[in-house]
């Protein structure tokens, strides 16, 4: 009882955070510019960050990571291939983990002055990196792999 319980915490979390993200990009693909000086002291600078076809690619794949959340613990998620299913669960949480673990050493190794910080990066978005967009990438990636991780066991059992 307790493990079903876990595991459909762990996705619904998934979910969110993919769907909180996913309206991120939404938000700047359609030209908003709130905490877009989170990212970047001069954005302009980072082609990819300002083309709307990319802004509006990385939305649906946020979107796309929320329903393999859904997926774990939806009845509709069982007409999936269950090995798929698990396999990208998986894979999704070890990249976003990866992911947000190495910028999160990374961009402490800037705070800290033992790497220099890049022009572009700027010191008040590296801290916004560190204290901000780093965590929520661990975030996304501890809770897919929690719900992985419960998705498993349960179809196991």
């Amino acid at each position: 009882m307790r493990s079903s319980r876990d595991a459909r915490w762990a996705a619904y979390g998934a979910a969110v955070w993919a769907f909180a993200f996913a309206a991120v990009s939404v938000h700047w693909a359609a030209g908003g510019k709130v905490g877009i000086q989170t990212i970047a002291a001069d954005i302009a600078r980072i082609p990819l960050a300002n083309d709307p076809v990319v802004l509006w690619a990385t939305a649906g794949l946020k979107v796309q990571a929320g329903m393999l959340a859904l997926a774990l613990i939806q009845p509709w998620g069982q007409l999936l291939p269950r090995r798929v299913l698990i396999a990208a669960a998986w894979a999704a949480g070890l990249l976003l983990t990866l992911y947000g673990s190495a910028n999160l050493v990374d961009h402490g190794r800037m705070v800290t002055g033992l790497r220099e910080t890049p022009e572009v990066l700027g010191e008040q978005a590296v801290r916004w990196h560190l204290l901000l967009w780093d965590p929520v990438w661990l975030l996304g990636g501890i809770l897919f792999l929690t719900a992985a991780r419960h998705h498993s066991r349960r179809v196991r059992a």
